[in-house]
């Protein structure tokens, strides 16, 4: 059986009431992306303190997924009345084998070799290395599942520091990747924090999947007291915004590593934050860099 793929754009103020109204009109499923997407004018959106903070593009491609015997014109003009707009925009089909979806998803992520002692395993994946330190994460609502850069560098600092005992700070922390890696590496206690309640939840999950003990923490929540180590791979503008929370959770002695910030940042967040921690580029890959450094003074005893 095929399915027939609608793809249509609208403005930003539009965009997300056309997309609930073809999916209250018949449509299977119904995504919102940028209508720049691969081009200059491309726009990241983030969901985080000081970075764009008004949702949506100026341009939004609408794909929403249709039976193939469905009134397609009909939905989309009633979508359009619905949505407020004055006419119903211009739209494309696509013809969509059917496939299994599951196993095409499942094909498109792999095992990540971060180095030979740690590993990102899939669920539905043996693992290459038994013997390795293996973070079982599959793809989900929450960023993190160790392919991009940033995760990566922040993985391979953590493997390089983490020393057993030592008391880790998450901050940012998605998926828990970097906590529940810290953990495995010997880190504890371990603790994690996320502006986004549903990146907690998943973070927990993930967690008990992996078998460490982690704490959790929305960004609501009281986060007191100093850790050995703290990370936090965001984005640059909230890393600037975030400087004193971060480094007031570094203790004397301790080491912080920043990342989510490109090669043409990193002099401007080291000079920020300078007055609290020394930082230096740890690492680069494709464009991106990590920051670490360790901040002045000795632990308390």
């Amino acid at each position: 059986m095929a399915w027939l793929s609608v793809t249509l754009e609208t403005d930003c103020a539009h965009a997300e009431a056309l997309a609930d109204a073809l999916m209250e009109g018949g449509a299977l499923s119904a995504t919102i992306e940028d209508a720049a997407a691969g081009t200059a004018e491309e726009k990241p959106q983030f969901g985080e303190p000081g970075s764009i903070t008004t949702p949506g593009w100026d341009r939004s491609r609408i794909a929403a997924l249709f039976d193939p015997d469905a009134d397609v014109a009909g939905c989309v003009a009633a979508a359009a009345a619905a949505a407020g707009l004055p006419a119903a925009p211009a739209w494309t089909t696509e013809e969509v084998a059917e496939q299994n979806w599951v196993q095409l998803t499942q094909s498109q992520f792999e095992p990540i070799r971060i180095s030979d002692r740690l590993w990102i395993v899939p669920s539905w994946h043996e693992a290459p290395a038994p013997d390795a330190i293996n973070l079982i994460l599959d793809p989900g609502m929450a960023f993190g599942t160790g392919s991009h850069p940033t995760t990566r560098l922040c993985l391979e600092w953590l493997e390089r520091t983490v020393q057993p005992g030592q008391d880790l700070l998450d901050y940012g922390c998605g998926s828990g990747i970097l906590a529940i890696a810290g953990a495995k590496l010997g880190a504890a206690p371990v603790t994690g924090v996320d502006i986004d309640p549903q990146a907690v939840v998943a973070a927990e999950a993930n967690a008990e999947r992996n078998e460490v003990s982690a704490r959790f923490l929305d960004s609501t929540a009281p986060l007191a007291g100093q850790f050995d180590l703290v990370v936090a791979n965001i984005l640059a503008n909230p890393l600037k915004a975030l400087a004193p929370a971060i480094c007031g959770h570094v203790r004397p002695g301790g080491q912080l590593a920043l990342s989510g910030i490109l090669e043409e940042q990193a002099e401007e967040l080291i000079a920020l934050y300078a007055p609290w921690l020394p930082l230096a580029v740890a690492d680069s890959r494709e464009g991106w860099v990590c920051l670490a450094g360790r901040k002045p003074g000795e632990r308390a005893c």
